[in-house]
């Protein structure tokens, strides 16, 4: 019997196996935690083993949950951070004073306010655009000539669909590097590297890990030989934002399972999409799941196997009946964050008052929980 290609395995199987790491010092099946902060050399001051030197530049834990991502996303190389902001600052850090940088309008709030910070303080040219409006982005990048552009799909919470291919191709012809944050898809429903993006961000503390108990980001990419790449790199190890070894451990816990939790949370939003968008207390549901959705045909191409967890709905009678159904939801908990296993619900202008969110917005991540038990519980909150 034939052996399979180890470079060709699907997703589930890398996730499951967790890139066949063991524990090669007792034969468990589960690779063990390595707490060490140093690791000794030889008489000839050789690192003793695999170049373990200093947990900051070489910490085992990190390496493997590096090692399985960038087998998922089909890229070259991954590395962890301790936050999704972490490595968010890691990626515009390279970004020389005086530079200009492309970012997409209405997304990830926290993103938007802390790049427009940095750009003030370190005197880069900031330009936002509707990335999701493909001649606009277009557009700006070659007028502008961007160092990098920074775009979300599908975005938070607006659930808009970026064109990667496109994009790439604009942002290239211009000179500059498309970074993706595909957070809302993971690398399940969405390998961004293979339409031409160079790195690809994670808030890993939202689907890659799954359970609600680990702060980390995470970045991929196409080319380890990248000059973007190696700053990246040498910022980390020098600046220190590394993701320590027991975090790193449970989001590898949590990723051997993500293919499956992210097949389950896909079906039951789209399901939840689909009664929602014919409940007489709902105005308008935004799910690229949708046919009716502006970027279904586009999202069919570019997410492979679902839509993902994150959907938005809008309440007839903005705050107060939005606010009203939040306040008699029963399974689904007033909780920020995405991608979990349990359902969680936001009153995104309570959040975020000031960016345009319409009152009646509410954002759902869906979890894995039985669809009907969730059909019933938004159904009794918002009233039939």
């Amino acid at each position: 019997m034939s052996t399979k290609n180890q470079d060709n395995l699907h997703p589930a199987t890398i996730a499951a196996q967790a890139g066949g790491l063991l524990d090669t010092g007792t034969g468990g099946v589960v690779p063990p935690i390595h707490p060490a902060t140093t690791f000794v050399r030889d008489e000839t001051y050789t690192p003793s083993v695999d170049g373990n030197v200093y947990s900051r530049s070489h910490a085992p834990n990190g390496r493997m949950v590096e090692k399985v991502l960038a087998q998922l996303e089909g890229g070259a190389e991954s590395m962890v951070f301790p936050s999704g902001m972490a490595a968010v600052a890691a990626v515009f850090r390279t970004v020389p004073s005086g530079a200009t940088v492309l970012v997409q309008s209405q997304i990830y709030w926290g993103t938007t306010a802390w790049i427009r910070e940095f750009c003030t303080r370190r005197a880069i040219t900031l330009i936002e655009v509707e990335a999701a409006d493909t001649d606009a982005f277009a557009e700006a990048c070659a007028e502008h000539k961007p160092h990098l552009a920074w775009v979300e799909t599908p975005s938070n919470p607006w659930l808009r669909i970026v064109d990667l291919t496109a994009c790439a191709d604009a942002v290239h012809a211009a000179g500059g590097l498309l970074i993706a944050d595909t957070t809302a898809a993971t690398p399940i429903l969405t390998q961004a590297l293979s339409f031409g993006v160079d790195i690809v961000m994670h808030s890993a503390t939202k689907a890659l890990n799954g359970h609600s108990d680990v702060l980390a980001g995470a970045l991929s990419c196409s080319d380890a030989d990248s000059g973007i790449w190696q700053a990246i790199r040498d910022d980390r190890n020098m600046a220190g934002a590394v993701l320590g070894p027991f975090e790193a451990w449970l989001l590898l816990r949590g990723m051997r399972t993500l293919p499956l939790r992210v097949e389950r949370m896909s079906s039951n939003a789209m399901k939840l999409a689909e009664y929602l968008s014919d409940h007489p207390k709902v105005e308008s549901v935004l799910y690229p799941g949708l046919p009716s959705h502006v970027g279904h045909a586009l999202a069919c191409t570019q997410m492979k196997g679902g839509f993902g967890p994150l959907l938005s709905f809008v309440v007839k009678g903005e705050a107060e009946a939005a606010l009203g159904a939040v306040a008699r939801l029963q399974l689904f908990h007033r909780a920020t964050s995405l991608g979990g296993v349990e359902s969680l619900v936001e009153h995104r202008h309570t959040i975020e008052p000031h960016t345009g969110i319409p009152e009646g917005l509410l954002r759902v991540s869906v979890g894995i929980e039985n669809v009907e038990d969730l059909k019933d519980d938004l159904g009794q909150a918002l009233g039939q």
